[in-house]
């Protein structure tokens, strides 16, 4: 038509229009159909056979952590990538699989795989230039999940809807989404709701509640972005758009929607910590199943289950450091970690503080800090977590001398300084340092071997090496009850008389060797049951020599010692071989348990992923005669010697403080203060503590035993036994007492050559050591 035409009718007109409409309709539905059949052409000829069997969610096997637990089920170790835990689809809460299915995936039920619906409209929004939300289902999420990476390009997604409608062929919507709630990533190392529930709440996840459901519904659009931990702002705004959704599509009802609303969640901040500090044992544990099960231990959902006892296990943590803490502080301030120079923008500061803080290495509850301002009143330092403190008062009394004026360089407290700062029970700071000495403690039932608690140092985070286990350490004192014990076998008794004067005024041989009382006090002829409670080395000596070294020394492998670690030679019972405290709690368990032998262990059953149990270890039970290596009379009488020193003698302090008649033990100091210990016994359960440090050097002039690891054990026990009733043990057969009250073996009642050694010799006058003498005994109490 030309612009001259004459104008067509109306009706003509709109028959024309029609007729193109419905041409221009024809034309888009016939192109869109050849694009299809194109795009459907080059799914089947290109992407179809470079998809992936099914098997990894056919036959689905999640990697589940190694997890380690005490005796009383409460978690101490977790190891393996993947922090999961697996729920079956039948044991999620119904509201948890609603509160997921109405922000992710509403018409799961409904499509085959792709939600076209869902799709096209955030193809619409997207178009407009609006936020949309992803149209991806859970199935495709299940297929990205397993198979895919994130990348966002046109065959990858042509992937993702294949394997879709694949997996929804080879599977019921039920395990679809039992794959999905379990295989999801939801941030803080945590796979699957059910180990998400755990890391943020603590709980497990039939007892969240619906607004904990929300939050945790809202973390797999962006687990980084709406982590409860890290951004509780954007969670809580995520968290509520899953509860507007529930409420839009009927989930909830509008009370329970405001009542979710309004609710205060308590999200846990200790992210992946555990029950109870038990690290040690945890380790332990993790080597002896790995060498089993290698690399499948850490992904096939095996539980351990260690005899440690939780509340055995919080004692002896504790106790080990307060009473490190105690001692480092008994010594002094060794001075700022290190110094870091403070720029004067703020901004930069702040970084330079964040850079400084992050490469301290973390302990528990000494929380590394920059020093801002300083002087000998206050000290205001900003900490790890951003937090400005002001330190005054008694908080100051650990740091005092390097708030002098005349501090040296080193030592001085000053702006840019890096210290540590703790917290006390009332909230106060205070300064603090973390302590260079290490220690030890352990404890298990006398009866069976079983540990209850193990603390192998200060810190594992801060140093690995487990000092019960691997410390080989001289023994000190704390060797001499089993050369007493010994000497029972050859008729000698509590009572015997042993001289207490320096062998060179009696004219003993000992190649010039002459071992010194550490206190340089002589006291003459005393009985053998006063000289072990006053840890006399003089006398220990010439017991040991009447003994005979050979015999004494066979002796020591009764209870599990290790005979090529001692000398054979008198030393020998002053602890210069050595020990670990394992082998200690072990060896004090013969004599706490009535005789026998037993065998520590740690692991008490295995099992895997499916609940069945892989390995058992059966309790040995110690009252076997087939177990005993000593005699019940030895036992008896050794365990009233040891009953003494805790009465009256060198751990007289653990008598008074605990109030328990039944408590036995022996404290023990190597030479020069080197190394400082306490084992010993109560209703069965055998603790042993040490202190020293692992590059052996004197622990301090008046550091001992008794000063050192006893208060480590005193308050271990103090909760060990608080249930406890004390025990006292039956007189044996074949024991009687001689004219002094005290017991020896029936056959030597009338034997006198066992009623004293050395008495040839009158005591010599207490003589002071000269300055810069060397004190040449081994050890001392």
């Amino acid at each position: 038509m030309t612009a001259n035409s004459p104008a067509l009718p109306k009706w003509l007109t709109k028959c024309l229009t029609r007729r193109n409409a419905i041409r221009a309709l024809a034309a888009s539905g016939i192109a869109a159909a050849v694009g299809a059949a194109l795009l459907g052409g080059y799914m089947v000829l290109f992407i179809a056979p470079k998809l992936p069997a099914l098997d990894a969610v056919t036959d689905y096997r999640p990697k589940i952590p190694l997890r380690i637990y005490t005796a009383d089920n409460a978690l101490i170790g977790e190891f393996g990538e993947e922090h999961r835990d697996f729920v079956a689809i039948k044991d999620v809460p119904e509201m948890m699989k609603k509160a997921i299915l109405a922000i992710e995936d509403k018409r799961f039920y409904d499509h085959g795989g792709i939600d076209w619906i869902r799709a096209l409209g955030a193809v619409k929004s997207n178009l407009r230039g609006s936020f949309r939300q992803g149209g991806s289902t859970i199935t495709m999420q299940v297929a990205r999940n397993f198979f895919l990476t994130r990348d966002k390009t046109p065959a990858r997604k042509m992937t993702e809807v294949m394997l879709a409608y694949r997996i929804e062929a080879a599977l019921s919507k039920d395990q679809i989404l039992e794959l999905y709630l379990n295989q999801i990533y939801l941030g803080q190392r945590s796979y699957g709701f059910a180990s998400a529930a755990q890391a943020y709440f603590s709980k497990p996840l039939k007892e969240l509640s619906i607004a904990e459901m929300a939050m945790l519904a809202g973390l797999p659009q962006n687990p980084a972005r709406h982590n409860p931990v890290a951004n509780p702002k954007r969670a809580r705004l995520r968290q509520h758009l899953v509860l507007k959704s529930m409420r839009s599509q009927d989930v909830i009802t509008e009370t329970q929607y405001q009542q979710a609303l309004k609710e205060t969640l308590h999200v846990s901040n200790k992210g992946q910590e555990f029950d109870t500090h038990a690290e040690y044992a945890a380790e332990l544990a993790r080597q002896a199943v790995y060498e089993q099960y290698k690399e499948e231990s850490y992904s096939r959902g095996i539980s351990v289950y260690t005899t440690i006892l939780k509340a055995d296990q919080d004692a002896a943590y504790e106790s080990v450091r307060r009473n490190v803490l105690n001692y480092d502080q008994r010594h002094g301030y060794r001075g700022p970690e290190a110094f870091i120079d403070l720029p004067s923008d703020p901004e930069d500061r702040e970084d330079a503080i964040d850079e400084a803080l992050q490469k301290r290495r973390s302990s528990d509850r000494l929380i590394p800090a920059v020093v801002l301002a300083a002087s000998a009143r206050s000290v205001t330092v900003e900490t790890i977590d951003g937090e400005e403190v002001e330190i005054t008062g008694d908080g100051l009394k650990l740091a005092a001398p390097g708030l002098s004026e005349n501090a040296k360089p080193g030592l001085k407290l000053r702006p840019g300084a890096i210290i540590r700062v703790s917290q006390g029970d009332k909230k106060r700071w205070a300064i603090t340092q973390v302590p260079q000495v290490a220690a030890a403690f352990v404890s298990m039932d006398s009866a069976t071997g079983a540990y209850h608690a193990m603390v192998g140092g200060f810190d594992f985070n801060l140093h690995k090496f487990n000092h019960v286990t691997q410390a080989w350490r001289q023994p000190g004192s704390s060797i001499k009850p089993f050369v007493y014990s010994s000497a029972l076998e050859k008729g000698y008794y509590p009572g015997t008389l042993i001289n207490d004067v320096k062998l060179s005024e009696t004219g003993v041989d000992s190649g010039g060797w002459d071992p010194q009382n550490d206190d340089n006090v002589y006291d003459g002829p005393i009985s053998m049951h006063v000289s072990l409670a006053k840890s006399k080395n003089v006398t220990s000596v010439r017991l040991l020599r009447a003994v005979g070294v050979p015999y004494a020394h066979g002796f020591l492998e009764k209870f599990g010692f290790t005979p090529a670690k001692h000398p054979t030679n008198l030393t020998m019972t002053l602890g210069t071989g050595a020990v670990t405290p394992q082998q200690m709690a072990g060896a004090y368990s013969v004599f706490a348990n009535g005789g026998y032998q037993v065998q520590p262990y740690l692991i008490a059953r295995i099992v895997d992923g499916n609940g069945k149990v892989l390995s058992e270890t059966k309790p040995q039970q110690a009252a076997q005669e087939s177990n005993r290596v000593l005699d019940p009379r030895n036992v008896f009488i050794t365990d009233s010697m040891l009953r003494e020193v805790v009465r009256s003698g060198t751990g007289a302090q653990a008598g008074a403080r605990l109030g328990r008649p039944d408590l036995a033990g022996k404290t023990g100091t190597t030479s020069d203060a080197v190394d400082g210990w306490f084992a010993g016994y109560g209703d069965g359960v055998v603790g042993v503590a040490w202190m020293g440090y692992d590059d052996p050097k004197s622990l301090g002039g008046r550091e001992f035993g008794a000063t050192l690891a006893m208060p480590i054990w005193i308050d271990y026990m103090r909760v060990a036994l608080q249930k406890a009733p004390p025990r006292e043990r039956p007189v044996p057969e074949g024991v009687v007492q001689a004219e002094d009250g005290s017991w020896m073996y029936a056959e030597y009642i009338n034997d006198a050559s066992v009623r004293s050694i050395d008495l040839n010799a009158q005591p010599a006058p207490a003589q002071p050591q000269e300055p810069g003498a060397i004190n040449v005994q081994p050890t001392t109490p």
